[in-house]
């Protein structure tokens, strides 16, 4: 059986890329949007991963317990969480407003008109 120890890190490898490359080959704003969002989660999975400890229990003192894991990666996650739901709500705000000027959310499309503009 194969060792399954770094797992996530591959699955975080895998979204990564996935998402950089639908922000980097899709035309469309939208699909735009939800690779940036793919990419976040995968940031997200990275950082708790990397503060998880084996053998560690939840930073409360109490009896029995010598490994504690670290709160802040978590924390930093929540605050980017609530970051990037922002940032998705501004995006699709932006998109929105670019479908009522142009009549399309194409960026090949928008940047045809732009130029006969």
């Amino acid at each position: 059986m194969p060792n399954l120890g770094l797992f996530n890190y591959w699955v975080v490898i895998v979204l990564m890329m996935t998402g950089f490359y639908t922000v980097i080959a899709r035309g469309n704003l939208i699909k735009k949007l939800i690779g940036l969002n793919v990419f976040q989660v995968s940031v997200f999975m990275l950082y708790i991963s990397m503060a998880n400890v084996k053998g560690g229990t939840a930073p409360i003192i109490f009896e029995g317990a010598k490994i504690y894991s670290n709160p802040l990666p978590h924390v930093l996650i929540l605050t980017a969480i609530v970051v990037g739901v922002s940032t998705t709500s501004l995006g699709l705000a932006l998109v929105v407003r670019i479908k009522e000027a142009f009549g399309t959310i194409e960026e090949d499309d928008i940047r045809r008109l732009e130029e006969e503009a």
